[in-house]
């Protein structure tokens, strides 16, 4: 929508000239699917004689009475913004106005369970979405008090930031009067309203004090709920962050809700979490899913106390909110759950992700430039998250754990609900540990990239080491070499072939060339590992013998984290077009079958397929494609009966299927000709084989339909749609588009016919779609919100087509869309350097 954005200079003039003091908002959700009543009075201080504006998006503004003075709307208000003229010392404006239920999974959602029709109702309002829902000063460093009082359908569950109070009944409806919140920012305020089912429990924190808990879900889901495992990861979460932050629990109560049609993980309003629904599992999930839910449960609740309680002053401050929560989740997960690798996860899953993202053109230093609200809107990346929280661990081999959190109790007992820049935590880490991190912060926030790390030794004829040194490199665009904590692990066969580690050394490292002297006198070991314990942030290559080991020995190491870190070596030589695709694809496929990581099998699944799709040569995808998917139903029928690893080969078997004799066993599992010891085609595999089959031109309409009837819940409808859009057809290709670009489909549907329009086996399907996307973007931004805009401008990028054209066309695109949007351009660019990659990567394989 455009006048949209807020910058930051705005901003900043704008906490120049007034201080909030408290908000009261009335809201009335009983008149219809469209509109909702929202009224709003702000008393707030103001430099007198100054002006300024208050965030309002709404349908229609009915008055605004400044200090007794009413204000014209026409004149002062744009749907978007209302402007304040002559403000006194002492302000209390009042605005009523209709507001907007969205569709899209921004402001405040509503929904309707296709299960029994009933409303359900959410906010998420991170980035600046609460101007959706009230009449607010949009900003983080604007802080008060909110008071909500809600009138809706008497029977329906109401959720706020207070606890929920008693309501007053009239007539077909309630009112509820919430008590106000503490001092916090405007983005984390929540409302979450409708026939919501809720499980409660209690804790004590270590105040003493006791704490409600409330675990929320749409009634046709609460019975999928495994309120259990939730609430002990809960407690298990509060023990540690208490110990650790030296302060209680800030707030009230803790509510977690799992809400339909969520864009993201979960959202960290304060004492109201919301969470993605696809964390309810209706079907047996992977031990993948289950971990990463409790990883989300543990970065919500850690954002409590860094976020919430201390939240940053502007949105330049994103990665370090962020990067705080990933790295306590994954520790706390670690050191205080079931989840014991959890740093293995850490390692395969945010690490890659932070890699890739460090080496695309858009890469940015950690402490990204954030002029407005559009760049943080795609700045929810890589670097914000995975990078932060990699470097964040690197900053805690640097100065101690202990050190660590005695610098981060003080700052909470120095902060608490006030607003903080990166310098107010580093001047606590200093103090705590002693440490000058001036150089560590320059180097490592303050510049993008990502450092290669190799070995340089020299032996001896009876194979002892004479020389060990550490070689560090770095791209061309990005020279900083840093400052590195780092270990270094020696790995040899024992008597029963297993990789056991011998020897552990750990040091700093800086510069191009480090020389590590007490390595010198050891016995040269079967495997040199560089960031052995994966402390620091970089990429590491083998020595020509340690390569060899662990080509030969994969399956051999005796620990998850250092076979998980020769896996990331690897993959990474693939990307950089160092290491033909098809030899990693072998690799895998030998290898995998010995994982018992869920995470882990379910990222190299991933890379598998990114490797069949884009970095293998075309001239053998086709027959390396085929050897895959039949590999992944050899090791389906080979894992351990109702193993995590057997349900994870069946579906990626099914995805990747192509030949007659290949469908002909999906089909046979789907209608139980064919089964698996162990394998039960529960909900969820049986729309993954459903789908697979929709991909293959073997289930039609009716087919669909037929299963559709059998789960018509919100998921079954989203898998159908997604289904419908995968048949190989031009006709259903052409539909999927026209539906996702109308404007006219929720976010999870959007999402859902974007995914099947992309899950094609003949990629001239849908090559010849690129003109027409090109031709809608500008359009589309400037009208979509921004969760429906990046969903089209990302799922219908032609990178599907590797070529020289599909490049061309994007520059010509670029060029003409000339400075504007540079959101939107960002996306483009890293969509096009994937497509560079992939091009790269498929010439190195041809070469092989």
């Amino acid at each position: 929508m455009p006048g949209m954005n807020l910058t930051r200079a705005e901003a900043a003039e704008r906490a120049s000239v007034i201080n909030v003091e408290s908000y009261e908002v009335n809201l009335d959700l009983t008149r219809g699917e469209r509109v909702f009543t929202s009224q709003t009075t702000v008393r707030f201080t103001a430099t007198p004689g100054a002006a300024s504006f208050i965030d309002a998006v709404t349908d229609t503004v009915r008055s605004v009475n400044l200090n007794g003075v009413e204000l014209d709307p026409a004149e002062v208000a744009d749907g978007i913004r209302i402007q304040l003229p002559n403000l006194a010392a002492e302000n209390v404006l009042v605005i009523d106005a209709d507001a907007l239920y969205m569709n899209t999974g921004e402001g405040l959602h509503r929904f309707v369970d296709p299960v029994d029709q009933e409303v359900y109702l959410y906010t998420q309002f991170e980035v600046a979405d609460c101007r959706r829902m009230f009449a607010v000063f949009e900003q983080p460093d604007l802080k008060a008090t909110f008071q909500f009082s809600v009138t809706a359908p008497k029977y329906w569950n109401v959720v706020s930031n207070a606890p929920t109070p008693q309501p007053v009944e009239k007539g077909e409806a309630s009112t509820w009067d919430f008590a106000p919140t503490q001092r916090i920012s405007c983005y984390i305020t929540a409302l979450i309203a409708g026939p919501y089912q809720v499980a409660r429990d209690s804790l004590v924190s270590s105040s003493g004090r006791t704490v409600e808990l409330g675990v929320f879900a749409r009634a046709s889901l609460m019975e999928y709920l495994d309120v259990a495992n939730i609430v002990t990861i809960t407690r298990q979460g509060f023990e540690f962050y208490e110990k650790n932050f030296g302060t209680p629990y800030p707030f009230e109560k803790y509510d977690q809700l799992f809400v339909p049609e969520f864009n993201a993980g979960a959202m960290e309003n304060a004492g109201a979490v919301t969470f993605l629904e696809e964390y309810v599992f209706r079907s047996r999930p992977t031990g993948a899913m289950v971990e990463r839910r409790a990883i989300t449960i543990l970065h919500e609740l850690a954002h409590m106390w860094f976020g919430d309680l201390v939240t940053m002053k502007w949105w330049n401050d994103l990665w370090l909110n962020e990067s705080f929560a990933e790295f306590m989740s994954t520790l706390a997960a670690a050191q205080n759950t079931e989840f014991t690798s959890a740093w293995t996860t850490f390692n395969t899953l945010e690490k890659n992700w932070a890699y890739r993202q460090d080496q695309l053109p858009s890469t940015h230093p950690i402490v990204a430039p954030i002029n407005d609200l559009e760049d943080v809107e795609v700045n929810f990346d890589g670097i914000t998250y995975a990078k932060g929280a990699s470097v964040l661990r690197q900053l805690v081999a640097f100065v101690g754990q202990e050190e660590f959190m005695a610098g981060v109790r003080e700052y909470f007992a120095k902060h608490a609900w006030g607003n903080t820049e990166l310098p107010d935590l580093l001047r606590e880490l200093e103090a705590a540990s002693g440490r000058d991190l001036s150089h560590w912060g320059g180097s490592w926030l303050e510049t993008a990239g990502v450092n290669t790390l190799t070995a340089q030794i020299s032996e001896d004829e009876n194979g002892v080491i004479t020389d060990f040194a550490i070689h560090q490199s770095a791209a061309a665009d990005y020279p900083t070499l840093r400052q590195h904590r780092l270990a270094v692990g020696f790995y040899s066969l024992d008597a029963g072939g297993k990789l056991q580690r011998v020897h552990l050394e750990e040091l700093d490292i800086d510069g191009e060339l480090t020389e590590v002297p007490a390595l010198v006198g050891l016995a040269r070991p079967d495997l040199v590992l560089l960031n052995d314990d994966d402390l620091t942030y970089t990429k590491i290559r083998l020595d020509e013998r340690s390569l060899a080991t662990a080509t030969e020995h994969l399956k051999d190491f005796a620990q998850s984290l250092p076979r998980t870190l020769v896996w990331s070596a690897a993959w990474d030589a693939v990307r950089e077009a160092e290491s033909p695709a098809r030899t990693y694809v072998q690799l895998l496929l030998n290898n995998i079958g010995h994982e018992v990581d869920s995470t882990v099998i379910m990222v190299l699944l991933r890379q598998l397929n990114t490797s069949l799709d884009s970095f293998v040569a075309a001239e053998h995808s086709q027959e390396l494609g085929i050897h895959a998917a039949d590999r992944l139903w050899e090791l389906a029928t080979e894992a351990e009966a109702g193993s995590d690893a057997q349900l994870q080969f069946a579906k990626a078997f099914a995805h990747r299927s192509r030949t007659a004799a290949q469908l002909d066993t999906v089909q046979a599992l789907f209608d139980g000709s064919t089964a698996l010891d162990g394998l039960a085609v529960d909900t969820d595999l049986r729309w993954a084989l459903a789908i697979a089959l929709s991909a293959g031109g073997r289930m039609d309409d009716a087919g669909l339909d037929a299963v559709l009837a059998a789960d018509d819940t919100a998921k079954g409808k989203a898998s159908w749609h997604t289904a419908r859009a995968a048949r190989p057809t031009a006709e259903a290709k052409a539909a999927a588009f026209a539906a996702a670009t109308s404007g006219d489909l929720s976010n999870d549907q959007q999402s859902a016919v974007i995914a099947g329009f992309n899950t094609t086996h003949d990629s001239e399907l849908i090559s010849g779609y690129a003109q027409q996307y090109f031709d809608l973007l500008v359009t589309t931004w400037e009208s979509f919100s921004h969760e429906m805009a990046k969903q089209i401008v990302l799922g219908f990028y032609p990178g599907s087509n590797v070529s020289e054209q599909t490049l061309a066309q994007t520059d010509s695109f670029l060029a003409s869309l000339g400075q504007k949007h540079p959101a939107m351009r960002r996306l483009l660019v890293e969509s096009k350097a994937d497509v560079e990659r992939a091009l790269a990567a498929r010439a190195a394989d041809a070469q092989a």
